[in-house]
């Protein structure tokens, strides 16, 4: 029986650059794999994907993406467990989200096909590259922009599908210290911050660097009308404990749809850990920080898991957060990598086998 899987084209690279990689010392996204999956949007359709060896792209300097920005993209990641066998983490969840946020930015969207079993052929044949040392992991990016011709402003009539993957160590070593914004806003009601689009994040680069000349390493995001309640934690969903409540903030326009970030809200109800999803002011966390009753903050992301917060500035003034020796993001995180590498009973089917 002809299937997609069967047509996806393979060319395989005349040579591997897998015996050149330091494995033990791998820096988050800095290296890449030997393939890639390309796929072709053009005369109203996408061609069937193929995997081709990783290489530069050519494109003419009247392309869309370079004028009018329509780009989007995805994280994800594959695990190799102890007998070999490769694991992806709620691969489905990423192909709604890319489609969701190609709605948004007036692209074609992917077909769920496409995106499954490509990313299926792609990661089979790229098994070699997944790393089995402690944290490490095969980072993945699916993207798509726009690769059609033009200056006037309106949506390109071509584009172009990718999936390139790192191999990738640890992403955060520590725990980070971040500044509440005041002043610089991530999204707005009615714009495209649920939308993992590039210019998001190029739009945060400015104020994170402006917190870290005054010795932050992120910035916690506050909502773009008031600036009265948290959103984000630099490219991360934010998590906060006020005693034994876990709480996060409601997704939104301007609040991307973690899936890391809903993953730890089941997981922490399994736990039997009270949690909320609410608004949360910075008013709330500053008092709680000097009643004492502020004991977690951490930082929720495919890339890092969880990155715990060691303590935020306001106003010029710096709140530390206590050690914990039991702390719910250990917990949580612990609970999550369990799942992902195999390690422990998957109860909620997020594992998906690559086969």
């Amino acid at each position: 029986m002809e299937t997609l899987a069967n047509k996806i084209a393979i060319e395989r690279a005349k040579s591997s650059k897998i015996h050149d990689v330091d494995f033990d010392n791998l820096s988050f996204g800095s290296v890449y794999s030997d393939h890639m999956l390309v796929c072709d949007y053009k005369d109203g359709e996408w061609s069937a994907p193929k995997v081709v060896p990783y290489q530069p792209i050519t494109l003419d300097p009247s392309a869309k993406i370079f004028h009018y920005g329509q780009s989007i993209f995805e994280g994800m990641k594959a695990y190799k467990d102890e007998n070999g066998k490769v694991w992806l983490f709620r691969p489905e969840e990423n192909c709604k989200r890319l489609n969701k946020s190609a709605e948004r930015l007036a692209i074609p969207q992917i077909p769920e096909a496409y995106f499954m079993e490509g990313l299926n052929a792609l990661i089979q044949v790229e098994s070699d590259w997944i790393p089995q040392n402690p944290g490490s992991s095969l980072y993945i990016r699916p993207f798509v922009f726009a690769s059609g011709n033009g200056f006037h402003a309106s949506p390109a009539n071509e584009y172009k599908f990718i999936i390139a993957c790192a191999p990738s160590g640890s992403y955060f070593s520590g725990k980070v210290k971040v500044l509440i914004e005041e002043t610089y806003s991530r999204a707005a009601n009615g714009g495209v911050g649920y939308a993992k689009a590039g210019g998001n994040y190029a739009g945060q680069f400015y104020p994170t660097k402006l917190a870290a000349d005054k010795g932050y390493q992120q910035v916690i995001w506050t909502d773009d009308n008031t600036h009265e309640f948290i959103e984000e934690a630099g490219a991360m969903n934010v998590f906060v404990r006020i005693n034994d409540t876990l709480m996060t903030a409601p997704t939104s326009d301007r609040i991307l749809d973690g899936i890391t970030r809903k993953s730890i809200l089941d997981i922490a109800k399994d736990e039997g850990i009270t949690t909320e999803v609410r608004k949360i002011s910075v008013h709330e966390l500053v008092e709680a920080a000097e009643n004492g009753s502020l004991k977690e903050m951490f930082g929720a992301g495919t890339a890092a898991v969880v990155s715990p917060i060691s303590g935020f500035g306001y106003h010029g003034k710096d709140y530390d957060l206590p050690e914990l020796e039991e702390s719910y993001a250990s917990l949580l995180k612990k609970r999550m990598t369990d799942i992902q590498y195999n390690r422990a009973e998957d109860k909620f089917g997020w594992r998906h086998e690559v086969i």
